[in-house]
């Protein structure tokens, strides 16, 4: 079965940060995790220390996706936004909202696997 991530990035709407993620987390996450494919998710808000400036999106959201047709997993995922089965919340703000499907090029590699001490310069 074919492996994908699929990455969101979001905000909440200005003054909504409490609603948006007591909805995100109680309300969204199990909405889309029970679209047939979808396998797990996992939250994160952007960290204190970044390597640059423009950092656009406060929160992500990874899905781990799990089928062999991506495309009807993705077609039910949005037949469902805004029904009974995917409630949507006017604290996530829909205009700034980036959302991207990886699939694996590569084995995931351990630090421990590749350890070795630093080069001289």
């Amino acid at each position: 079965m074919a492996k994908y991530t699929f990455v969101v990035l979001s905000n909440p709407t200005a003054g909504k940060e409490a609603e948006y993620n007591e909805w995100y987390n109680k309300q969204h996450i199990p909405d889309v995790l029970n679209v047939p494919g979808f396998v797990a998710a996992q939250r994160f808000r952007l960290a204190d220390a970044q390597m640059g400036d423009n950092n656009p999106h406060r929160y992500l959201a990874l899905y781990e996706i799990e089928t062999n047709d991506l495309a009807a997993a993705l077609k039910d995922l949005q037949s469902r936004v805004g029904s009974n089965d995917m409630i949507m919340s006017d604290a996530i703000d829909m205009k700034t909202i980036g959302a991207h499907l990886f699939t694996p090029v590569a084995e995931k590699v351990q630090a421990k696997d590749v350890l070795r001490p630093r080069r001289a310069a």
